[in-house]
């Protein structure tokens, strides 16, 4: 693959048509991001370092900032909805181009199955006697009629589809401060042990946790290869990431202040508490359409990220070419078929297979997230260090922290994954295999795309 000299998209994805705006493409990437995670797993970190999570917090958001400065210069300069692997091949080499594009896709494909169950399993609290696969196929039409749409008309959906949570979210911050400051709670913070109650490593150990909550923000540069222009690229970069730091810190710090540490997600979610305090009627059915429909989002802008990276590799020869194809609204029709295999895949999982088996789906699935995060970086500081003060002065986002900030983002995140199979060998054991099984697929698709050009 060649560099590219322009901001235009490359000439593999002709045919995705330039329709989303910087605010639909900030949705997509919010939506992705914002899910049952923050909504009903924050206890996990907070379970961990307490109080203290807040700075865990703080540090991730520090670690994004890094990989959002790199993906937004990378974009804007060559936006692509192949990103990553386009990112990899253009200053690495093929292989990480692959790697990191390949597991992003396989990464995302679990990742709607996983959403989905959790849609049934949130439908179950209304109609317990409807069985979740009737759910699981309303919801899985649902997702393709959306993604068969234009680019235009799924941006307008998924735009308001995310909204629902993020004014929940903003709603549950405001009314959590209104608590503290009227006096109305006790605030927690140093109540329950002190604000590091199983020490200060404690802050470090969350890590993990409080990063993984912050995938999704990679959308953007997905979303890019069908933006207006570079200025709009530029402009969902910095919206994604204001609107992502703003609600989990938000989040947190209102959690750990209304909440003791030691009782979060003991007997409900953190966020049924604070609506049930301010007497908000039917907390309970509140929370639940909340979480609901940030599985289904997530799992609508999952299934758009992975049906786009999967159409891009077909375009560039890394998948089958049938896969590349283009229906009358310019959607690839083909590649939202294929990267919704994991809905099933998690339905006979989760009825049939051991709860661990799950688990380590979903590690592998964190891990393949997290690697496109890490040749991003990658290629962003190889990119710097070929440029000129003057070409990057020229670029439509050039990142404040330069190739420097990079390196500290790849550091910090290697870290967190080092750290996460340090402490879990479920965690090692399915990174392992994930690296294995996408190896193989590369020596594979390497050699079909050789015989294709010979």
């Amino acid at each position: 693959m060649t560099q590219q000299s322009s901001t235009e998209p490359p000439a593999s994805e002709r045919g995705l048509r330039r329709q989303l705006t910087a605010g639909q493409m900030a949705m997509v990437a919010v939506g992705g991001s914002i899910g049952t995670g923050l909504l009903l797993g924050s206890a996990a970190a907070i379970g961990v370092a307490g109080p203290a999570v807040i700075l865990t917090f703080v540090l991730a958001a520090f670690i994004t900032w890094t990989v959002t400065l790199a993906l937004g210069e990378l974009a804007s300069r060559h936006p692509a909805a192949g990103a990553f692997q386009v990112y990899g091949e253009l200053y690495l080499n093929e292989w990480a181009g692959f790697l990191s594009g390949a597991g992003y896709w396989a990464a995302i494909a679990i990742s709607i199955g996983a959403e989905m169950v959790a849609a049934a399993t949130y439908m179950a609290f209304w109609f317990p006697a409807i069985p979740a696969l009737a759910w699981i196929g309303l919801a899985a039409f649902l997702l393709f009629s959306v993604n068969a749409l234009s680019v235009r008309d799924y941006g307008r959906f998924e735009y308001w589809f995310a909204m629902i949570k993020v004014v929940v979210i903003a709603a549950f911050i405001v009314f959590g401060f209104a608590l503290l400051a009227g006096g109305d709670t006790a605030p927690q913070y140093t109540a329950q042990g002190g604000f590091f109650p199983n020490g200060r490593l404690a802050t470090l150990l969350a890590l993990p946790f409080a990063l993984y909550t912050f995938a999704g923000v990679e959308f953007v540069a997905v979303t890019s290869g069908e933006s207006r222009s570079a200025s709009e690229v530029a402009r969902a970069v910095k919206l994604t990431f204001a609107t992502l730091t703003v609600v989990y810190l938000g989040a947190i710090i209102v959690l750990t202040g209304v909440m003791p540490w030691n009782h979060a997600g003991v007997s409900e979610s953190p966020f049924v508490t604070v609506f049930r305090t301010v007497r908000i009627p039917g907390a309970s059915h509140v929370m639940n359409f909340v979480v609901l429909t940030a599985a289904l989002s997530g799992a609508n802008a999952a299934l758009y990220a992975a049906s786009r990276t999967l159409f891009a590799l077909a375009r560039n020869g890394w998948a089958p070419a049938r896969l590349g194809r283009l229906n009358r609204a310019a959607s690839p029709t083909l590649a939202v078929i294929t990267s919704s295999f994991s809905i099933v895949v998690a339905l006979v999982l989760e009825r049939w297979a051991p709860q661990q088996a799950f688990v380590s789906i979903l590690n592998a699935a964190l891990f393949g997230l997290l690697l496109s995060w890490l040749v991003s970086l990658a290629a962003h500081a190889r990119s710097r260090r070929a440029m000129t003060d003057e070409e990057v002065a020229a670029l439509p986002m050039p990142s404040p922290l330069g190739a420097t900030g990079s390196v500290i983002g790849f550091a910090l995140i290697a870290l967190a994954i080092v750290k996460t199979w340090w402490d879990s060998p479920f965690a090692f054991a399915s990174g392992v295999v994930y690296l294995l099984i996408l190896n193989a697929a590369y020596l594979l698709a390497r050699s079909a795309r050789r015989r294709q050009t010979q």
